[in-house]
């Protein structure tokens, strides 16, 4: 019901969301909300050790940087009164496709993440750290090389700036498919079925059948292709495509997630069986939530 008049509510929804999300008294689950706002903040400030909610949710926001560059657009233009006026037609070169806060706000999401590697190789001087670092780093020449179109000419753009933004979208695709297969869901071997140690029902229906194996690994070429479209500002006008890429990013990043947390209670869980008695392992929640030997 709360949700619904958020929604019905024109010019209402984000302020309905974010009073919601601070709303101090004990109801509609105050614990949950305090746990959301207290890992975005971690995210946005990680100066302390960075456990499993902090980078996963990190990395979903990463699948957001659209949402939120539209939430900058809409914001600036009410601000400037230019909400159902006229003004909105002519108001692209202050907050539409030229403005420098597009780029800036979508590449907000992945500089996060960068930092979390960062962050990652202090705490524990592993390497593997610092090439993740480098794969949310291949995302940010992708956003700027996009966002010149709008400040140099047509023919410098052309035939210098958009093959080298051609160039940076295909290294970050291809190193951010090559992240998910060999490391988040560690599928290194073309070789292996997926196998879960302890499977859900879900998980339970997919276990051993290789149709799944392929379906997610060329899915997730293709949609990780798709979704340099979201983070060029350059390209994001036809507003049909737009629609139909999200709804791909969304399918992809459920893939992701479910297959991620798979792996990483499997991990987690078959460490805990080596190193202490069957009475002293945690919970899954537990495991995930409170321990810091991620790679993230």
């Amino acid at each position: 019901m709360f949700l619904s008049v958020c929604v019905l509510l024109a010019g209402v929804p984000v302020y309905c969301c974010c009073y919601g999300s601070v709303f101090p008294f004990d109801i509609f689950y105050l614990s949950s909300r305090y746990f959301l706002l207290r890992t975005l903040w971690r995210i946005a400030l990680p100066v302390q050790a960075i456990t499993f909610p902090d980078f996963f949710l990190a990395d979903i926001l990463t699948s957001m940087s659209k949402v939120f560059s539209d939430l900058e657009r809409s914001v600036c233009r009410m601000v400037r009164g230019q909400v159902a006026t006229i003004a909105w037609l002519e108001a692209d070169s202050v907050c539409g496709s030229h403005s420098i806060g597009i780029p800036l706000v979508l590449v907000f999401p992945y500089v996060c993440r960068l930092f979390q590697c960062l962050r990652q190789y202090k705490d524990t001087k592993e390497k593997t750290a610092l090439f993740n670092a480098l794969k949310y780093s291949t995302a940010v020449p992708v956003i700027f090389l996009s966002a010149l179109k709008y400040h140099v000419f047509p023919d410098r753009w052309t035939n210098f700036y958009q093959p080298l933004w051609l160039l940076s979208s295909v290294v970050n695709s291809l190193y951010s498919f090559y992240w998910d297969i060999a490391r988040d869901w560690d599928l290194s071997g073309f070789t292996r079925i997926f196998k879960f140690s302890r499977p859900s029902l879900v998980s339970y229906l997919l276990y051993g059948r290789k149709w799944v194996y392929f379906w997610v690994i060329g899915s997730n070429l293709i949609l990780r292709c798709a979704w340099t479209y979201k983070f060029s500002a350059h390209l994001r006008h036809n507003y049909m495509t737009v629609f139909v890429i999200t709804a791909l990013e969304i399918l992809r990043r459920f893939q992701w997630i479910f297959f991620r947390v798979e792996n990483e209670l499997n991990k987690i869980i078959k460490s805990s069986y080596d190193q202490l008695p069957m009475t002293l392992i945690q919970t899954e929640e537990e495991t995930l939530l409170h321990t810091n030997s991620h790679i993230v």
